[in-house]
């Protein structure tokens, strides 16, 4: 079943639902947004765009946004987010591997494109999407099979060139099951605020969002700014959001520094990159119990585990500390091994590489059956990413297998050491990386951000009060600020080529 039946079903039962918002401004109700996305089906047709075919949206945080989305899938054409963020070039390479009949663009994003793609660009707001809007709405929604391609979506490329990961429609709606299941069940009067890319973890949340008919709420600077999700929190209530836990963190520092509340705030979802324990305490204690995990990849969207609510906020368990810090228990529909390399499973309490199947495990890779064999084999995804699990089924993720340090014969996992030097109340963010070294193989290199002035000598108490002697970092380096992505996520491969360069 095509994913875009959910649209089409609640302009059915609910026309004059409000749905979409820009700011506090409404922009269309359910009748509306179907309309809308109608029209630009029956666009997409008379251009000969039709079921298999790839539209892709290089587009900010609009409202625009979500009628492209579902147009392309009224007409059965498969959906390629790109981040708003990207360099012309890096969007030509996406548009290219993925084949694309059309780029929606927003205002001033096709500058520079036109020049190095051959792709046809409509840039919403000007006359070509005015005349696709224009069209007579189409009276029927192409038919789409559970495995049929609906969303090509691009790695993020910290390592190399990105990948583009084939998102079916079973895979998008499974994992709308999922949240519904594992994490709460979405209202009609909930809103959903996009503060991160909707060409990432934001975007593929709507869809919940709009088989529950509720309202979808674009921020108007585009982004996330805390001070407008708070004013915007309190003026919709029951508001929903997806947070890489850098934005968390923003909102915390925010909210305390300017003596506000979480006023209409319902959900937070965190996920996309570590979030320390400090970092969750603090949030908790500030906003309350509003806040879940996701563990997920491009390859298992939003899909693999889920902390809820009510193990993020608990302080009464006696492991609560172990259990805040895991990424939670597999969610609904997938099974979870920790395996070793040869992929054997491995006891409670030993650190492996995580593996996943189920429905929301992707096929592939678009046209890349190399990566595919590597990552998939015998129904498994390999994650590449190292965790334990304990009796109970909690995931606690250590690293990336790329990022673990071996030093003296001895596995240390950056992130347990991060953790300790952020219990420091002037760390404010830290990255580990590892430095080769003739004697040990590689030793500890940690970059920290301070809010004030810190000295070695005192980190390296603090460390040897938490962590064993040899994990502690050999090399501390103050830098202003840690190199990111446009998700968020602390560029590391940014950081060893800093610290290459230096050497």
């Amino acid at each position: 079943m095509n994913i875009a039946h959910w649209l089409a079903r609640q302009a059915q039962i609910a026309p004059d639902q409000p749905a979409l918002h820009l700011g506090t401004e409404p922009v269309a109700d359910y009748g509306g947004f179907d309309r809308a996305a109608r029209c630009f089906a029956a666009a997409l047709s008379a251009r000969g765009i039709a079921a298999g075919d790839r539209v892709a949206l290089f587009m900010k945080n609009v409202p625009d946004y979500l009628i492209a989305q579902y147009g392309a899938w009224y007409a059965g054409a498969a959906v390629v987010p790109i981040n708003a963020k990207l360099h012309p070039r890096e969007t030509a390479r996406i548009l290219e591997n993925a084949g694309a009949s059309l780029c929606v663009t927003s205002p001033g994003l096709s500058d520079g494109l036109s020049d190095l793609t051959a792709v046809p660009l409509v840039e919403t707001g000007g006359e070509g999407w005015d005349e696709m809007l224009a069209y007579t709405p189409t009276p029927e929604i192409c038919f789409r099979a559970p495995d049929d391609l609906a969303w090509l979506f691009y790695t993020s490329g910290t390592t190399g060139r990105p990948k583009g990961v084939m998102m079916t429609h079973r895979m998008l709606m499974v994992m709308s099951d999922c949240y519904q299941s594992d994490i709460e069940r979405v209202r009609p009067q909930d809103a959903a605020i996009y503060g991160a890319p909707l060409s990432h973890g934001a975007g593929i949340y709507n869809m919940m969002h709009v088989r529950a008919g509720a309202r979808h709420v674009f921020p108007p600077s585009g982004g996330f700014d805390p001070a407008e999700v708070l004013d915007l929190a309190a003026h919709f209530g029951g508001v929903h959001m997806f947070m890489a836990p850098t934005m968390v963190q923003r909102l915390t520092r925010f909210a305390k520094e300017a003596g506000r509340d979480g006023q209409g705030l319902r959900s937070i979802i965190y996920a996309g990159g570590p979030m320390y324990n400090a970092d969750i305490i603090e949030a908790v204690d500030h906003f309350g119990p509003v806040f879940a995990q996701i563990y997920g990849q491009g390859e298992c969207p939003m899909g693999i585990t889920a902390l809820p609510h009510a193990f993020v906020s608990d302080r009464s368990h006696p492991h609560w500390r172990d259990r805040l810090g895991s990424v939670g228990r597999a969610q609904s529909a997938v099974e979870l091994r920790i395996a070793d390399e040869a992929g054997h499973d491995l006891p409670a309490g030993m650190v492996g590489e995580i593996m996943v199947r189920g429905d929301t495990v992707m096929p592939g890779y678009w046209q890349n059956p190399e990566a595919t064999a590597k990552t998939l084999r015998d129904g498994w995804l390999w994650t590449g990413d190292m965790g334990m699990m304990d009796a109970e089924g909690f995931v606690t993720l250590k690293d990336r297998s790329r990022d673990m340090l071996i030093s003296g014969g001895s596995n240390i996992y950056p992130r347990e050491v991060e953790e300790a030097l952020l219990e420091h109340p002037l760390v404010s963010e830290v990255a580990v990386i590892g430095r080769q070294h003739p004697e040990w193989g590689e030793e500890v290199v940690a970059f920290v951000v301070t809010n004030a002035n810190v000295d070695e000598a005192a980190l390296d108490d603090h460390c040897l009060a938490r962590i064993a002697r040899f994990k502690r970092p050999k090399t501390y380096l103050f830098v202003p600020e840690l190199p990111k992505n446009n998700y968020g996520k602390v560029l590391k491969t940014s950081l060893r080529e800093k610290l290459a360069a230096s050497s």
